[in-house]
């Protein structure tokens, strides 16, 4: 109990020091000049103690993961699913609009979540998401039907949930770990990158095997009964300090406000192809099964992306490996995707292309935490992620959009050829590269020399 105590006063003590830093350096320029990253961000957070209980709570923080992200990266096997049975009279792009508002919440609802999570704490934030993520599932078993209603379970409910749980694995390991902060980042994200590789192909076979509304229901109810005893061992190591909702002070930071906005831009492109690879497929005449197979294959690779990017933050620099992560992501989509006709360089590209959307979940946060140390980390991600909500809700319809305009039947089609998907594909490419031009102006304004460690 008293090591607990001298633990937090520890905590309370350096967080309060950070805030007097803070606040010197916004009264005087000639100390922290606002287009940098302040000096001491890297020793704050070295001052937090790596390992002990934290294990514990990242392997928890992995398992929400899981169930968090595997909603979120095989909504395309959902959405193949919904238009192949129950939505069968309903666009593309209309359905793509469920999972985006889902995402597009998960991102946003993060600065708030950061407040009641002060107020309740981690553990009882992330369990009333785990419930609300089962509960979205299980209620979208009743009314596959009814795209309106799934807007409300899959888009609000499953939105909301995934927002407190992403919240709460993205806080938790600042406050266990210092140096092998991007390796804790990376296991957390890993289970996120498995949940998607796993759920991508039990869906298909559940959806098969007992239909739509069934597979939902079995979904939820997984969910619930390995979610909730995973979020019940996620606890704070210290009490949250109160932080505000949004810190626009942070934005006078030319880095932080450069990541920033290649996140929001790169957003636009990350789910485009987990959601479109399995109507890509039955494009080129390859089977349902054969497309989950896909969408299977990305996440796995997503998952091995989320987890070595973790150690190679550590390592050459959380910004660089960014920057490499945005490079690779446009690259894929520009080059290799167009001219897929075939499952050999389709599966090149999930491979390469899931294993850099997996980073980018792993080195952004770990970025944002080596600008501002613990104090300010909490606030500082969950700025950063909202700032991805308008790509969440926009990215996949307007690629839907893009399908349709170039004459791709609504429901994807049976052989429609690929030249119907390339303005999609484009469109995602250039936004990828566009977002990686803005990691590179943070890199270099950071340091000058190519091969520093940033």
């Amino acid at each position: 109990m008293s090591s607990t105590l001298t633990e937090e006063r520890i905590e309370l003590t350096e967080l309060a020091s950070t805030d007097r830093i803070s606040l010197t350096a916004r009264r005087t320029d000639t100390i922290q000049p606002p287009d940098e990253v302040p000096e001491d961000a890297e020793n704050i957070t070295t001052a937090i103690p790596d390992g002990g209980h934290g294990w514990v709570v990242i392997f928890c923080c992995s398992v929400t993961a899981f169930w968090s992200n595997g909603v979120i990266n095989c909504w395309g096997v959902l959405q193949a699913a919904l238009l192949d049975s129950s939505l069968r009279s309903v666009p593309t792009a209309t359905v793509s609009w469920v999972g985006s508002l889902g995402l597009a919440l998960s991102a946003f609802l993060g600065i708030f979540v950061v407040q009641f999570m002060r107020w309740a704490g981690s553990r009882r934030t992330s369990i009333a998401g785990v419930c609300l993520m089962g509960a979205s599932l299980i209620s979208s078993g009743f009314c596959t039907g009814e795209v309106g209603a799934l807007f409300g379970t899959m888009g609000i409910l499953a939105g909301l949930g995934m927002s407190m749980v992403y919240t709460v694995s993205n806080g938790l390991p600042v406050q266990y770990f210092s140096g092998h902060l991007g390796l804790a980042n990376g296991i957390v994200k890993l289970g996120g990158g498995i949940g998607g590789c796993v759920l991508a192909i039990a869906i298909e076979a559940l959806y098969r095997r007992v239909g739509i509304a069934w597979t939902f229901r079995i979904q939820g109810l997984v969910t619930l009964a390995t979610g909730l005893p995973a979020a019940w061992m996620q606890k704070d190591r210290v009490r949250l300090r109160r932080v505000p909702l949004v810190d626009f002070s942070m934005f006078r930071s030319v880095p932080f406000m450069t990541v920033f906005i290649a996140g929001a831009i790169g957003s636009f492109s990350l789910f485009v192809p987990p959601y479109f690879l399995p109507l890509f497929a039955q494009s080129i005449n390859l089977s349902p099964s054969t497309g989950a197979g896909l969408v299977a294959a990305f996440n796995g690779c997503n998952a091995l992306g989320r987890f070595a990017a973790g150690p190679l933050c550590d390592k050459i620099g959380p910004v660089n490996m960014f920057l490499i992560t945005s490079v690779v992501n446009g690259a894929s989509m520009l080059a290799i995707w167009p001219v897929s006709n075939s499952i050999g360089p389709l599966a090149v590209f999930a491979a390469l292309n899931g294993a850099a959307n997996g980073s980018f979940f792993t080195t952004l946060p770990t970025v944002v935490a080596s600008m501002f140390g613990p104090g300010r980390a909490a606030v500082a991600m969950s700025m950063a992620v909202a700032g991805w909500s308008g790509g969440y809700l926009m990215g996949s319809p307007i690629a839907g959009y893009l399908l349709q305009a170039a004459g791709g039947k609504q429901q994807g089609g049976q052989g429609v050829g690929i030249e119907v998907y390339r303005p999609a594909i484009f469109y995602a490419g250039g936004v990828a590269t566009a977002s990686s031009l803005f990691v590179l102006l943070a890199r270099f304004k950071m340091a000058k020399k190519l091969v520093e460690k940033v």
